[in-house]
C-alpha cells in the first residue's frame, strides 16, 4: 500500500547501498509495494544474487512513539527466531545510521515461494489449508519460546518490569500519538485508556517475556507449493515485541474469535500447552484493542491512499467498538 513513510532511493543510490552492505552492484530493481510501512526493493546484483532490501522511513518524518527503531527490532527478531527453528528468510547484512542513507536497512535472502494471501484455496489440495494453519501454529509457538529480561518494546524504550506494566505503556504510547495525529476513535483516549486499565489485572498471569510477532497474517507467510504445499518462511518481524504469547493469535484471527476448533491452535498446541480460560479470553481482547488502535491511528503518519484504507478502517472501527464493550463489562 502506498505510505508516505515509505522512503525512495534513485537507481544510483540503490546500487551504492548494494555494493557498500554486500560488495555487489545492482542490475536491475523493483519496488515490492505490498507492505505498510518501510520501503522494500527486490534487487537483482550484478553478480546473480536476488535480494530484498528494506529501508527505514525517512529520519525527518515522524512516526508513532513504538515505531521507533523498528528495523533493528526485526533485525533482532529474525536472528532469534530462526535459532529457535522458525522459518524465516535469510539475514544478510545490516546498516543502522548508514551514514549516506541517513537510516537503517536490512538485506533478506530472496524467497522463491508464494505469499500465502495470493494464493486461492482452490488451488490448493483438499485439506491443505487447514494443514497449513496447523502447521503455522507449531511455527508461532516455536517463535514464542524466545524469552527476554524485560516486556514491551526494548528498541523505541517502551517497556515495563510487568506485562500489565508494559502493556499500558504501550496502548499509552498509542493514545499519546492520537494528540500529534488526530484519529476519530470510537471513544476519547482517556476513556478508552481508562477500559484498558480497569480490565488489565488480567495480565497478571503472563510473569516472562515471550518474544511475539504480532503480525502474523497471510501476507507475511510465504509458501513453498512445489511439492505438498508448506510454510516456507514468515516475514517482517518488525512489530515484534516481548509479552504474553497469546498475543499472537489476534493477528491470525484478525476481525474474528479464536475458536477451540482452529487448527493454528492445535498445531500451537502440538508445541506446548495452551487453554483458553476466562481470564485468558480478557487478555485476548485487550490485545485485539491494542492491535486495532494500531491500525487506525498508524494512518497518521502514513496517509494511506483513502480508496485502499476506507475498508480496514471501518472494520477496525467496528471491531475496536465491540470489543471495548466487552472489556468495559469485564472491567466493572
Amino acid at each position: 500500500m502506498e505510505s508516505r513513510t515509505k522512503r525512495r532511493l534513485s537507481p544510483g543510490e540503490l546500487d551504492g547501498l548494494a555494493r557498500r552492505a554486500l560488495g555487489a552492484g545492482v542490475r536491475s530493481s523493483a519496488e515490492l509495494t505490498d507492505g505498510f510501512a518501510n520501503a522494500v526493493w527486490r534487487l537483482t546484483l550484478d553478480d546473480g544474487r536476488e535480494v530484498v532490501l528494506k529501508l527505514s522511513p525517512p529520519p525527518e518524518l515522524e512516526q508513532l512513539s513504538y515505531e521507533r527503531h523498528l528495523l533493528r527490532t526485526e533485525a533482532r527478531a529474525c536472528e532469534l527466531a530462526a535459532a529457535a527453528g522458525v522459518p524465516v528468510a535469510a539475514l544478510l547484512a545490516t546498516g543502522f545510521d548508514d551514514p549516506v542513507l541517513g537510516g537503517d536497512y536490512l538485506v533478506l535472502g530472496m524467497l522463491d515461494g508464494v505469499a500465502w494471501n495470493a494464493v486461492t484455496p482452490a488451488v490448493l489440495p483438499a485439506g491443505a489449508e487447514a494443514a497449513l494453519r496447523r502447521e503455522l501454529g507449531r511455527h508461532l509457538a516455536r517463535f514464542n519460546t524466545v524469552t527476554g529480561d524485560v516486556f514491551g518494546y526494548p528498541h523505541a524504550g517502551i517497556t515495563g518490569a510487568t506485562w500489565r506494566q508494559a502493556y499500558l505503556a504501550m496502548a499509552g504510547a498509542l493514545l499519546a500519538d492520537v494528540e500529534r495525529y488526530p484519529t476519530p476513535l470510537p471513544l476519547p483516549p482517556a476513556e478508552i485508556a481508562a477500559v484498558l486499565a480497569a480490565a488489565s489485572p488480567a495480565l497478571d498471569e503472563v510473569t516472562t517475556p515471550h518474544l511475539v510477532h504480532f503480525d502474523v497474517w497471510a501476507g507475511n507467510v510465504f509458501l513453498d507449493l512445489t511439492g505438498t504445499p508448506r510454510i516456507q518462511a514468515i516475514i517482517d518481524h518488525e512489530r515484534a515485541f516481548w509479552g504474553d504469547p497469546l498475543a499472537e493469535f489476534v493477528t491470525p484471527t484478525i476481525f474474528a474469535e479464536l475458536r477451540e476448533d482452529d487448527p493454528l491452535l492445535a498445531g500451537y498446541r502440538e508445541v506446548t500447552p495452551l487453554e483458553l480460560t476466562p481470564a485468558a479470553r480478557v487478555r485476548l481482547d485487550l490485545y485485539r484493542a491494542y492491535l486495532y488502535l494500531i491500525l487506525l491511528v498508524e494512518n497518521g503518519p502514513r496517509q494511506y491512499p483513502e480508496a485502499e484504507y476506507a475498508r480496514l478502517r471501518d472494520a477496525s472501527t467496528t471491531a475496536l467498538t465491540e470489543v471495548l464493550d466487552r472489556l468495559a463489562r469485564t472491567g466493572s
